[in-house]
């Protein structure tokens, strides 16, 4: 039997950011694949709750940093779409991350070598293996950061490869244009998360700065960005493609 209900495949889905938007979807009646990379328990409360709103979640596991893996991820995959009743899936969230902070003239290859890994080689090549896997007039989301806009200090490494993903976004658009599946992306501005070490959640002062450089007056916090994106996969914004979208609240302007 095949399942009527849209399915989504999220990467780093376990918490912050990817699990705000496993949890928005499954508020939207749409099932999930997603991503952890070590806390299975965190990533299967995620699955509880998505299946207390009502759909289906599958959390599997996979280091977004290792292309050497992906084969077999894609395999796993499919088991899972046939636990689903389906044999492709409809939304691909690239969101799985890993944060970094040292100047250009610190920074080490192994350092850089592991952003382009996890935020550029890793979303090219999992969205190219699991392309035969979604449906046409399906939707790709990348997510970026805010630090494409807006420079600071100690975050060049990992702004640039965020740079690159959004230049990927328009060609995927284009490329992928045939095929009517729409690809954008969202680009959060400081969130209160664990992400870099919960800087931003955790750290008063840091808090403050933010707060008082947000036209909204406060730190974005992981339901402003999971709803967000659910919404962007709706069919009501079916013609949004090839977009940068900042989700900030209004930072730096």
């Amino acid at each position: 039997m095949k399942s009527s209900a849209p399915i989504a495949i999220v990467t780093g889905g376990s918490r912050g950011l990817g699990r705000s938007t496993v949890l928005s979807l499954a508020k939207r009646g749409v099932n999930s694949i997603f991503t952890y990379n070590s806390n299975r328990a965190e990533a299967e409360k995620v699955a509880a709750l998505a299946r207390e709103a009502g759909v289906k979640a599958i959390a599997l596991q996979l280091d977004t940093g290792n292309v050497s893996a992906f084969d077999d991820f894609v395999g796993s995959v499919r088991d899972a779409l046939g636990r689903l009743g389906a044999q492709r899936f409809d939304y691909l969230v690239n969101n799985a991350g890993i944060s970094h902070h040292n100047a250009f003239d610190k920074t080490t290859e192994a350092e850089l070598d592991n952003l382009y890994n996890v935020h550029f080689k890793g979303v090219f090549f999992l969205t190219q293996k699991l392309l035969p896997l979604l449906n046409d007039g399906g939707r790709v989301v990348n997510l970026s950061t805010g630090l494409t806009r807006i420079t600071v200090p100690g975050s060049a490494p990992y702004a640039s490869m965020k740079g690159a993903v959004e230049v990927l976004t328009r060609y995927l658009a284009k490329e992928l244009g045939p095929r009517r599946i729409a690809v954008n992306t969202v680009a959060p501005g400081a969130i209160a998360t664990d992400f870099s070490g919960g800087m931003v959640r955790d750290n008063p002062e840091m808090n403050r700065r933010v707060s008082e450089m947000t036209a909204l007056g406060r730190a974005g916090v992981p339901d402003d960005i999971g709803p967000m994106i659910a919404s962007l996969l709706a069919e009501d914004d079916r013609w949004i493609n090839a977009q940068r979208i900042e989700v900030s609240g209004g930072m730096a302007l």
